[in-house]
């Protein structure tokens, strides 16, 4: 769950897609290095970051309308 600091952060969608990259590289880094569970975990880190950033992230709300 993300915070409103992590939301606030995260808004601009640049942001969202560089650190989804990141784990997506990292995730195919460890595959190619042969090690599974370092693998594993960087593609649950994409996994998440798909799912807050992407699938429930909303972009209507403004931070700065409290």
């Amino acid at each position: 769950m993300l915070t409103e600091s992590d939301r606030a952060f995260f808004q601009p969608k640049w942001r969202r897609v560089a650190a989804t990259l990141f784990c997506v590289a990292w995730s195919i880094v460890e595959w190619m290095s042969n090690e599974p569970i370092w693998a594993m975990m960087a593609a649950g880190i994409t996994t998440y970051c798909l799912w807050n950033f992407f699938y429930k992230f909303d972009d209507s709300k403004d931070s700065s309308s409290e």
